[in-house]
């Protein structure tokens, strides 16, 4: 069987190659079947020599795909596709495979992730929660095992130990922030020995689209705890409770941002007794306020967030399940708990951070799978340089999907929605609903209740059962109402004579603010050449129409008709659908893109604190490595103190005095001194210099002070580091009220970032030529000591 639709004349250029791959794949394949297990398994070393003599990856495809796919039926009795093979084609491009539901993403891995291992360098498989991460590698590990390649699962929880292990196999299944985080962690590590990570090498990430565009949204913080002020957190929920929309503060539904107006923030000093909220001094009750601001009015109760057993604990909007030990930074969980009349936890502090974005870039190569990623093609391109390949299904598909119907409002949204899955449950055909979040899946369940029809309901608060109901969904006379359906990882199988029925039917509750999000929920229904259908029922008082296309609909509304039941006959509104998602992902994606030029500007100076930190590491002489980077200080203070705009006698020497004595071993007298010119400050100095620089040279072969000085330079750069990017976030969050002011916020925010972390540089390199100071003298006066006793002994 050749692969199906590939050969058509719409086909691109690029799918004559993957054709022909294909076709020497398939000629190879009797003969692979004539071999012995061992000789099948010869084949792994075979490989790897003839990599190591410089044969590529792509020279190897044919006959490595041709391995992984005989080993595949021998071990696991599945045989890849022709379309699957052409999937990991696309992967091993380093570009993103496009693959229906059901189409078997998971076997499409094993084929470019084993080829790739062999190069010995690592390949990473990413998915979207520990247990797909455990099923495929306890699945399609096999197949690599039996080819005698190591498998590593990295996921939360497990040891150091089994983290270095994990990521020294050939291939290592994990879920993504697992992976961010062992980064951020292994930034903060004491030695080398430590570290889990090696250098990265390859990704293949399952659920692109979801990982890249959709989490992107959020970065990832490695968190210190802090105790918070908690009567500051409830004090300013109660003041928050007390402001209203508009007169006190301001609400930007399109971009989720709330401001305090001038009156509200004039109510807020009054309250607290203070002249000027924006002061340096008032900073921490300005951003508490700010936080209760936002946790009122941004986080909605069974939308973003659930309450359970007295916890706030965080809901994932992509896939709708809890983000089990995730928390909101910089005191907003907190302003949440307070919010609930909850007792607070400890506060997180940054200590580490990364987007998403700039994470995966640090792949020399990422490639990805899903079911959903045309649609957002540019933005995967411009910032990962990865194209999306579509892959037709190995059946043709048979899925119908019928026009949305809208109607004018919520009321007569859900009577329809009863109607039609009343109709399809009298025939005993299997429903799914979609719905946007677990508010909304709780109120059509409300709406079945009413109608007494029975049903699961699967969102956050059931994630226990969520397997069992997924795969139950497509049973005859099934309803089933489940949030978000991204990432679930469980195919929906057909029962007994539903395929005569039609299939699962899919409702959609809402049009979600991404077209890939809905393509989501579509493909959970005729999978693999299965019938089934999909409606999306609709109405005007969505919210995704009020809070991006209200000026939109205020146009259009007059000229829409509709008939008796309210639904809307005008075809122009299905334009208007699209056009309220099309507003909705621009103004997500401008976002990302901001979010991702400011994460910039702090990318490249976490690249010059994390190289300068490795260093440390490293080196086999710490003392020598921090005496160089703060042998110019001497000769940076007398610059300071000593300007060419003054006259001499107008120096400082004593303060200079004092400065220098912080950094140098040896006493500088400068005060009495009578100079002419800098350069005579200079020159008097050197001789203190140079004794500094003989008695550092003498510490140098001392084990225990070259291992105090590597702590002393981690301690120094990691407590500087936190308390910068604490002083960046607080920029940002200013920089977005500065934009007002007609200035570019991404450029002011270069400029201001430049500027803070040139003097955290300064204030990092000063501290440690103190800090490397006192130690020394610390270390001098106990030798004195010795020599002391010594002499009193004698």
């Amino acid at each position: 069987m050749g692969i199906l639709g590939l050969k058509t004349n719409s086909a691109k250029r690029g799918w004559n190659n993957y054709y022909k791959t294909v076709e020497k794949i398939n000629s190879l394949e009797a003969g692979y079947q004539q071999l012995s297990d061992e000789q099948l398994q010869e084949k792994t070393n075979v490989f790897k020599e003839r990599l190591e003599n410089g044969e590529t990856v792509q020279d190897l495809a044919p006959e490595a795909f041709a391995t992984v796919r005989e080993a595949s039926r021998r071990i696991l009795g599945l045989r890849h596709f022709d379309v699957q093979l052409v999937g990991g084609l696309v992967l091993l491009n380093g570009d993103i495979a496009e693959m229906a539901t059901g189409e078997g993403k998971t076997l499409v891995a094993s084929l470019a992730s084993y080829l790739v291992a062999l190069e010995g360098k690592g390949v990473h498989i990413i998915t979207v929660n520990d247990y797909l991460a455990k099923r495929d590698k306890e699945l399609i590990g096999q197949i690599h095992e039996f080819l005698g390649l190591t498998v590593g699962l990295n996921i939360h929880g497990i040891s150091p130990a089994d983290k270095q292990a994990a990521y020294r196999a050939d291939i290592t299944y994990g879920v993504g922030t697992e992976f961010g985080f062992d980064f951020l962690r292994d930034n903060t590590v004491q030695s080398l020995t430590q570290k889990v990570q090696r250098a990265y090498h390859f990704a293949i990430i399952d659920e692109v689209d979801s990982v890249l565009i959709d989490e992107a949204k959020t970065p990832l913080i490695l968190a210190g705890k802090d105790k918070p002020s908690e009567r500051l957190y409830g004090v300013c929920a109660s003041v928050i409770k007390g402001l209203k929309e508009e007169e006190d503060y301001t609400f930007d539904m399109e971009l989720k941002v709330v401001n305090f107006t001038e009156k509200g923030l004039n109510k807020c000093e009054k309250i607290f007794g203070v002249d000027n909220l924006f002061d340096l001094e008032h900073g921490s009750l300005f951003h508490s306020l700010l936080q209760a601001l936002r946790a009122r009015v941004l986080y909605q109760r069974d939308v973003d967030y659930i309450v359970e057993d007295g916890e706030v604990k965080l809901v994932d909007m992509n896939t709708g399940r809890i983000m089990e030990g995730r928390s909101l930074s910089d005191g907003l969980h907190q302003a949440i708990e307070s919010k609930e009349g909850l007792v607070n936890t400890d506060e997180n502090k940054t200590n580490a951070s990364i987007t998403i974005q700039n994470y995966y870039r640090m792949y020399p190569t990422i490639s990805g799978m899903t079911g959903t990623a045309k649609t957002e093609e540019a933005e995967l391109s411009k910032i990962y340089g990865m194209e999306v390949v579509q892959i037709p299904t190995n059946k043709p598909n048979q899925r119908i999907d019928h026009p949305d119907k809208v109607f004018e409002t919520k009321q007569q949204k859900f009577a329809h929605l009863l109607k039609e899955v009343k109709e399809r449950h009298e025939k005993g055909q299997p429903i799914l609903i979609g719905t946007t979040s677990i508010l909304q899946s709780e109120e059509v369940a409300a709406e079945l209740d009413k109608a007494n029809l029975p049903y699961h309901l699967l969102n956050a608060k059931s994630v226990q059962q969520e397997a069992n109901l997924i795969a139950m969904a497509g049973q005859k006379g099934q309803i089933t109402i489940a949030t978000n359906m991204a990432g679930r990882g469980t195919d929906i199988m057909l029962g007994e004579g539903v395929a005569e029925l039609g299939g699962l039917h899919v409702i959609g509750t809402e049009r979600n603010e991404s077209r890939r999000i809905d393509n989501q929920l579509k493909g959970r229904s005729a999978r693999q050449g299965d019938p089934g259908s999909t409606q999306f029922i609709l109405s005007l008082e969505d919210y995704l129409f009020i809070r991006y296309a209200a000026d939109e609909l205020e146009r259009a509304r007059p000229k829409f008709k509709t008939n008796s039941s309210g639904m809307i006959t005008s075809k122009n509104v299905h334009k208007f659908v699209e056009t309220a998602q099309k507003i909705s992902e621009g103004v997500h994606y401008q976002f990302r893109d901001y979010n991702l030029n400011l994460e910039n500007v702090i990318n490249d100076q976490r690249g010059v604190i994390y190289e300068l930190r490795d260093k440390l590491l490293k080196t086999d002489n710490p003392i020598r490595f921090i005496q160089h980077q703060v042998d110019h200080l001497p000769d940076d203070y007398i610059d300071s103190f000593c300007p060419d705009d003054l006259l001499p006698e107008e120096w400082e020497l004593e303060k200079l005095e004092r400065e220098l004595d912080k950094i140098l071993l040896p006493d500088v007298s400068l005060k009495d001194e009578d100079f002419k010119d800098k350069g005579e400050v200079k020159e008097q100095v050197k001789p203190a210099r140079e004794e500094h620089t003989a008695i550092i040279e003498r510490f140098e072969e001392h084990e225990d002070m070259q291992m105090t000085s590597c702590s002393i330079g981690l301690l120094t750069i990691d407590r500087l580091w936190k308390k910068h990017l604490d002083a960046m976030n607080q920029l940002k969050e200013g920089i977005g009220i500065r934009q007002y002011q007609q200035r570019n916020p991404v450029e002011l925010f270069q400029q201001e970032g430049y500027k803070l972390f040139k003097s955290t540089y300064a204030d990092l390199e000063y501290e440690l030529a103190v800090r490397m100071n006192m130690s020394f003298k610390k270390q001098l006066q106990k030798q004195q000591q010795a020599v002391t006793n010594v002499k009193k002994g004698r």
